[in-house]
This record gives structure tokens, sequence and C-alpha cells, in this order.
């Protein structure tokens, strides 16, 4: 996934926010492509997968990165509907 996501979005991307500087503009874009929630089937209490599917984490920002230099924690959010 990283190396698709480096070849459509590439680190070298001329573009950047005029609010947040160019350090985050390649991981919102990456971020806008793959989106911030998925939906899960569940069935008899458990997650309904196809063969090849699964759940991955991204991270896009690198750690570094982010207003002055600090990398901020992530939080995971389920809600259970």
């Amino acid at each position: 996934m990283d190396m698709a996501m480096d070849t459509i979005v590439p680190e070298s991307l001329p573009w950047e926010h005029t609010d947040e500087g160019p350090d985050d503009s390649v991981s919102h874009l990456k971020t806008s492509l793959i989106g911030n929630s998925i939906t899960l089937p569940i069935s008899k209490g458990r997650l309904v997968f196809g063969t090849w599917q699964g759940i991955y984490l991204a991270e896009f920002r690198h750690s570094g990165a982010g207003w002055g230099g600090r990398g901020q924690g992530r939080k995971v959010i389920a809600t259970i509907l």
C-alpha cells in the first residue's frame, strides 16, 4: 500500500497548504483518497470478511511532522451500532 500511495501522491509533490506548511500536504491528500472511516458487516457476533479482506491502519504523516515538528499520538475509536 505504501508503494502504491507514494506512486499516486509522491512525497515530492510540489503542493503545500497555505495555512499548515508543506509537511501536511501529501499526508492530507493520501488520507482523502483512502478515507478516515470504514463500515464492516457483523453477523452472529463476528466480522464478515471476504477471502482477501482485512483491516489496515495507515499513518501518512511522518513521525517528526506536524505542528512545530512534534509527532502527535493517535486514537482509534470503534463505534458499533
